[in-house]
């Protein structure tokens, strides 16, 4: 599974964007629904969507966005926990958007899914701070 490597992402997560961890964290932004997601089970999900996406299991990935990260990730060893930090702020920014309640969890990951797919396609991202929704862990 993914919970150890989900776990590292939380850890350099909460280590290198301690402000945007802990407004997800603790829910701070926005009018939340009664029932919210789990965090550290949305952790793992986002780190499990990651790995799906970007074709990990395969010796070579297929797809152009799991293309183009293989070559972000040659050139910065954190690009994947960094795109953890993005993925999982980009699917609570989702949820908020989409007023989103428990029950709607896994469709908020697959519209955060093609979000991401969408960005790591984009012919001018050629680092992970290049991704539009790298703002996200600054607000």
């Amino acid at each position: 599974g993914c919970g150890v490597i989900s776990l590292e992402n939380l850890l350099f997560f909460a280590q290198y964007y301690p402000t945007s961890f802990r407004r997800l964290l603790f829910k701070l932004d926005g009018k939340r629904a009664t029932w919210e997601y789990p965090f550290a089970v949305a952790g793992i999900n986002v780190t499990f969507m990651l790995i799906q996406m970007l074709d990990l299991y395969s010796a070579k990935p297929k797809s152009l966005p799991g293309i183009n990260f293989l070559k972000i990730l040659s050139a910065d060893e954190d690009a994947f926990d960094v795109l953890y930090c993005i993925a999982f702020a980009m699917m609570d920014a989702q949820w908020l958007a989409m007023r989103a309640s428990y029950m709607d969890f896994n469709e908020v990951l697959r519209v955060s899914r093609i979000q991401l797919e969408r960005e790591l396609s984009l012919e001018d991202v050629h680092r992970i701070r290049d991704l539009p929704a790298h703002n996200l862990l600054y607000r």
